[in-house]
C-alpha cells in the first residue's frame, strides 16, 4: 500500500509541475506587464481590453526571449512602447510611407552619379553636430515627415554651421503636394519640393508638433528657419552610391519594417525583412562593428527607447542590389 501510495504521488507531481510551472510563468509575466504599463504610462479603458493586450504582450515576451536564447544573433530585441501592439496594429499607426503611387523620380529622367575619392571607414553625422535629438512621431502616419526634415537639419547645418530643429508638422498640416496625406502617409521627395515651392520651413518651437493632422497655419509657415535649393534621388539599388551620398550629408531612406524591426533593443540588424517599403527613416552614417559586420546607422522617428536611444545600425552590403529592408531602393537628399 505504501508502494502504492508513493507511486500515486509520484504520478501526481509529474503531472502537476507542467501546470504550476506555467503558472509560474504566467504570474511573472503578470508582473512584467505590469511594470511595463508603469514605465510606459499605459492604462486600458476596461478589463477586457487589458487582458486582450496582456495575451499580446506575452506573446510578444516570449517571441523576443526565444529569439535572444537563440545562438549567434548579431542584435538583440527586447520590450519597448510597442509590446503590446499585434504587428498589424503597430504596422498601421506608427509607419506612414505612401511610395507605390509615386513615380522613382518626379524631375529627374537620370541620376546624378557620385563619385568620391576619399571614403572614411566610418561616419556618424553626429559627431559632427548635424543630427538633432531623436523625436517620436506618436500615433501619426508622419515617418515620411520625419525622414525629410532630418536631412533638411543635417544639410542647412553642414553649410550655415547652425543645427536648428524643424518642424514636421508643418509638412503634415500644409505639404499636401504629391499625394501626401499627413498622418495617412506621405513621401520624402514630396517634401522636400513643398520646402522649396515655399522658400523655406519653420523650426519646431515656432510650429511644434502635435502627432494629429489639422489646417495649416500659415502665421507659423511664414516663420521661415531654414531653406533648401532643390533634392537628389539616389540611383536605385546601389549601396555604393548609398553610401556615396551619405559622405556629403544625411540622407531620408525608405525601408521594410516588421516585428523583428519594431522589436529591435541593440547590435547590427540583420533581418529577416523583405522590400515592401512602408517606412521613412534618416540615413546619418555607417560603420563597422568589431565583429567586421558593415552597418548602416538610421535615425528613426519611435523616440529614444527604442532601439539603441531611438538609432539602429542596419547590415550594410548585404549582398543584394536593394539592399537589406530595400535600403537602397528609394533614397534622396536635399540641396543648398
Amino acid at each position: 500500500m505504501k508502494h502504492l501510495i508513493a507511486i500515486c504521488i509520484f504520478f501526481f507531481s509529474a503531472c502537476a509541475l507542467p501546470a504550476m510551472s506555467r503558472t509560474l510563468h504566467e504570474a511573472s509575466v503578470v508582473n512584467k506587464h505590469e511594470q511595463w504599463m508603469v514605465q510606459y504610462g499605459r492604462s486600458y479603458a476596461d478589463d477586457t481590453e487589458k487582458e486582450k493586450r496582456f495575451k499580446i504582450f506575452m506573446e510578444n515576451l516570449e517571441y523576443t526571449e526565444n529569439f535572444n536564447k537563440a545562438e549567434n544573433k548579431s542584435y538583440k530585441m527586447g520590450l519597448n512602447q510597442f509590446s503590446d501592439l499585434t504587428t498589424e496594429e503597430f504596422i498601421a499607426s506608427y509607419t506612414g510611407l505612401m511610395i507605390w503611387s509615386i513615380p522613382r523620380s518626379s524631375k529627374n529622367e537620370s541620376f546624378k552619379p557620385l563619385i568620391l575619392d576619399d571614403v572614411p571607414a566610418s561616419l556618424d553625422w553626429r559627431d559632427k553636430g548635424a543630427v538633432t535629438p531623436v523625436k517620436a512621431q506618436g500615433l501619426c502616419g508622419s515617418c515620411w515627415a520625419f525622414a525629410a526634415v532630418g536631412a533638411v537639419e543635417g544639410v542647412v547645418q553642414i553649410k550655415t554651421g547652425n543645427l536648428t530643429s524643424l518642424s514636421e508638422q508643418q509638412l503634415i498640416d500644409c505639404a499636401t503636394n504629391g499625394g501626401n496625406d499627413g498622418c495617412g502617409g506621405g513621401w520624402m521627395d514630396n517634401a522636400f519640393q513643398y520646402i522649396i515651392n515655399s522658400y523655406g520651413i519653420a523650426s519646431e518651437a515656432e510650429y511644434t508638433y502635435k502627432a494629429v493632422e489639422g489646417a495649416c497655419d500659415r502665421a507659423s509657415a511664414a516663420l521661415i528657419a531654414a531653406q533648401i535649393s532643390g533634392y537628389e534621388d539616389v540611383a536605385a539599388n546601389n549601396e555604393e552610391q548609398l553610401l556615396q551620398a551619405v559622405i556629403n550629408q544625411p540622407v531620408s531612406v525608405a525601408i521594410s519594417v516588421n516585428d523583428n524591426f519594431r522589436q529591435y533593443a541593440g547590435g547590427v540588424f540583420t533581418g529577416p525583412c523583405d522590400t515592401t517599403l512602408n517606412h521613412g527613416v534618416t540615413l546619418i552614417g555607417y560603420g563597422t562593428s568589431d565583429d567586421g559586420t558593415k552597418y548602416w546607422l538610421l535615425k528613426n522617428s519611435w523616440g529614444e527607447n527604442w532601439g539603441e536611444g531611438g538609432y539602429m545600425k542596419l547590415l550594410r552590403d548585404s549582398g543584394n542590389p536593394e539592399g537589406l529592408c530595400g535600403i537602397a531602393m528609394r533614397a534622396s537628399y536635399p540641396t543648398k
